[in-house]
């Protein structure tokens, strides 16, 4: 969590003071059929290799997680879940709305 988020900042000579954060709720996931998740590819900033992208997911981060994982055993390739979105190694952007909305998530392609 950045720095950015502390609670009146107060200064310490105290090497292992630490900062109290605002607790930041997780949301609750909504339903498959209540998400529209946006699948992207993206070839910047990722040394010349595509990745696709997946926002949008509305939900805890173990459920973000859990689907990164179907998402990347069914494409056979390795990624990520964080922060509210999923990277997928390669150019997997129609394998992966199709799967999406055989799960029942509302898709929209961005872009090319």
């Amino acid at each position: 969590m950045g720095k950015n988020n502390r609670k009146g900042v107060v200064f310490s000579t105290n090497q292992d003071y630490d900062y109290e954060y605002d607790e930041q709720e997780e949301m609750e996931t909504l339903p498959p059929n209540e998400q529209t998740l946006r699948i992207l590819l993206d070839r910047k900033s990722r040394k010349g290799k595509t990745v696709t992208i997946i926002e949008g997911f509305v939900g805890t981060e173990e459920d973000l997680k859990d689907l990164g994982k179907m998402l990347k055993s069914k494409c056979g390739v390795g990624g990520t879940a964080k922060n509210g979105e999923i990277l997928i190694q390669g150019e997997f952007r129609d394998k992966i709305i199709t799967l999406l909305q055989q799960e029942g998530y509302k898709t929209k392609r961005v872009g090319g």
